[in-house]
């Protein structure tokens, strides 16, 4: 039985519904968080006068994104007093999040690192907590036949409210100080806890009785096939060269020439749509190609279209290579990021999709955060365009155990179309 593909809900039916308001509104409280640890803490730190090295050590604040899984089941198993088993740890996390933001402000990375990376582990700590909290929220409260919606609902959310955060510090910084950026950052972060508190309320859901049940089987059942670990592999590694290219894209944006306010205006907005388009011309290419061949495609396509930054490089500060390579670049991106979701739902067991889901999305992200330090190294000693020739190279491990591993793709993607 073919399985019908979700379509993006209209702004009509989210806004008719409560239960996909509150959704799409907690997917935004989700991803405005994100980039203020990554884009605007990288240019905040540029501007200070940082290497690129210091830069990228400073990336790793962002592990505990990686590490989520490892007390997601205490905030499955611990309800807080309050407001329910998963409202209440998201206002919780909302709040915490504002109060951290609020003391990053007051810190200054030209006097002392240490403090501004406490402030920013503390940061990416709630945020971790506040995904794990919203993610059940979202399968609990959603009906089978609402979770495409669900989805989609979420994923509306949590992109412009990350390019938000980003072009607002940037915009901000640019002509303020970063001290007033952070400080509204902070206020509008405090402005989710409203959908916290009015959000439907979801129906008692299954609790685990014990450790075996929550993670000892799922993990059995994911590790138990022939093909487990070669499969896995591929999930490590297909999206390392594009993790690498994007590290410090702000920062080299920077370096071109680029103004914080244009990296706002111009450079995100373009990054934004550019993603948004990319996923759904992913989505309509992998019904027609299928997981394997879309894997190769999209994979080969996003490798390549990273060497369009060191035509930016050699053309310094152009709007219109500029344009062509950042469209190009994430709209390969994006339709590569839809084929690897679609391997992680392939190799979920409907039974725990749950915490498989959590383990595989951590092993697929961890090249993003794990290459801070040789990404800050490379661009220093090696400079932009060598940068981004090594994201290339650093792409075709991925794309090798790819076609290693075709025999085993096709036979998981046939095995889910059945199902």
């Amino acid at each position: 039985m073919s399985v019908a593909t979700p379509r993006a809900p209209r702004l009509r039916e989210v806004l008719a519904s409560p239960k996909m308001l509150a959704i799409f509104v907690l997917g935004a409280a989700s991803g405005f968080p994100n980039q203020i640890t990554e884009s605007a803490l990288q240019a905040w730190l540029k501007d200070t006068g940082a290497s690129n090295t210091a830069i990228g050590v400073m990336s790793y604040v962002a592990l505990p994104y990686l590490l989520k899984f490892l007390w997601a089941p205490l905030v499955d198993r611990y309800p807080l007093p309050f407001l329910g088993r998963r409202r209440g740890w998201m206002l919780a996390t909302q709040v915490a999040l504002a109060v951290s933001i609020g003391l990053l402000a007051l810190q200054n990375p030209a006097l002392a690192l240490t403090p501004v990376s406490a402030c920013a582990v503390a940061i990416v700590f709630f945020s971790a907590t506040q995904d794990i909290a919203i993610d059940a929220y979202r399968a609990d409260v959603s009906l089978p036949a609402e979770r495409g919606m669900a989805a989609a609902a979420a994923n509306l959310g949590y992109r412009p409210a990350a390019w938000l955060a980003s072009a607002c510090a940037l915009i901000v910084a640019q002509y303020f100080g970063w001290r007033p950026a952070f400080l509204i950052l902070a206020g509008v972060m405090l402005c989710f806890c409203v959908a916290s508190v009015l959000a439907p309320e979801p129906a008692a859901a299954h609790q685990p009785r014990s450790l075996r049940e929550s993670v000892v089987m799922p993990l059995k059942e994911l590790l138990g096939t022939p093909s487990a670990a070669t499969l896995i592999a591929v999930v490590l590694l297909f999206k390392v060269g594009d993790a690498f290219a994007n590290k410090l894209f702000t920062p080299f944006m920077m370096d071109v020439g680029f103004s914080k306010a244009e990296i706002a205006i111009i450079v995100k907005s373009l990054f934004t749509a550019s993603t948004v388009a990319g996923t759904i011309l992913g989505g309509i290419f992998m019904v027609r190609l299928g997981l394997l061949q879309s894997m190769l495609a999209f994979g080969l396509l996003q490798a390549a279209s990273n060497l369009l930054y060191c035509a930016l490089v050699l053309a310094g500060k152009s709007y219109a290579v500029m344009a062509a390579a950042v469209v190009i670049e994430h709209l390969a991106a994006a339709m590569g990021s839809i084929a690897l979701t679609a391997l992680i739902m392939a190799l979920c067991d409907p039974r725990y999709s749950a915490f498989q889901y959590a383990l595989l999305s951590v092993l697929a992200l961890l090249p993003r955060y794990s290459l801070g330090y040789p990404a800050g190294w490379i661009a220093d000693h090696g400079g932009w365009y060598d940068y981004y020739v090594m994201s290339f190279v650093l792409a075709l491990p991925g794309l090798a155990m790819v076609w290693l591993t075709r025999r085993s793709i096709v036979a998981l993607d046939a095995t889910r179309g059945a199902s």
